[in-house]
């Protein structure tokens, strides 16, 4: 391996990041190494995905079957009033691409489910859930935990947000944070039914890339064992403990169910 990592081209790139003592040359190299999977390129996706590929993490997965909606266009800010009815893949890739050509970009068009997420986060150091409804959360926890990687969460709901990260270092599990039971219901409230700020998934999505970060560097103190709840409309912050539980490290089979 040749001993500059970075280009001449990168290096002036990320110059401002490079120049943070905790970050330097050492860290950015570590970011063009590292392969980060985003599972949904809504919301919450669009600003975790912009900020990591201007970031320069080298190699981006980007997991998403959906097409643009007119009425997502107020939060979901790779898309533009052209795109409505195409691929967000295929346009996430494109706006992506051309955010910062440094970066390779790899595209899955499909649904994540309990059949195919073992395959597709496999290659990737990092996995970061954008997703919006708790069926795929535990599937893309499982498989964390199976192929011990860390996974980096957020969710969304009117004006509060959360952030969180699981799995890392043996720390707790989404499954420890959120049990799962045979009864409950496993959809939660579309945004088209409770309304949503436009702002907050953008708020939300900066700070799961934040987390990434600071996960691939080594830097600061991640969210392990630790949810941060936050209201932007009371600009209120908390951080509230999770308790790890063994049990949710012994899963061997996604989306297996708990018993309670």
């Amino acid at each position: 391996m040749p001993d500059n990592i970075l280009s001449q081209r990168e290096s002036r790139r990320y110059r401002k990041q490079i120049m943070i003592p905790e970050i330097g040359t050492e860290g950015q190299e570590k970011l063009k190494k590292a392969s980060v999977l985003v599972v949904g390129a809504g919301g919450l996706g669009c600003p975790v995905l912009q900020y990591l590929v201007a970031a320069g993490v080298g190699r981006i997965g980007l997991a998403e079957f959906d097409m643009v909606s007119e009425e997502n266009l107020q939060r979901q800010i790779l898309y533009g009033s052209n795109d409505v009815g195409k691929l967000k893949s295929i346009i996430a890739r494109d706006r992506l691409e051309h955010l910062n050509s440094l970066v390779s970009l790899q595209v899955f068009n499909l649904k994540i489910d309990a059949s195919n997420i073992l395959s597709v986060i496999r290659d990737f150091n990092v996995i970061v859930d954008a997703t919006d409804n708790l069926e795929t959360r535990y599937i893309i926890s499982d498989s964390c935990v199976i192929l011990d990687k860390p996974m980096v969460h957020g969710a969304i709901y009117k004006f509060e947000g959360q952030v969180s990260v699981f799995n890392h270092l043996g720390g707790p599990t989404y499954r420890c944070y959120n049990p799962q039971n045979r009864k409950e219901n496993t959809r939660n409230p579309a945004p088209s039914d409770v309304g949503i700020l436009g702002v907050l998934p953008g708020i939300t999505g900066t700070y799961m890339a934040n987390e990434t970060i600071k996960i691939i560097t080594g830097i600061g103190k991640v969210l392990s064992g630790k949810v941060l709840l936050f209201n932007i409309k009371e600009n209120s912050f908390y951080i509230i403990s999770v308790r790890n539980v063994p049990e949710n490290h012994k899963i061997k089979e996604v989306g297996k169910i708990n018993k309670v």
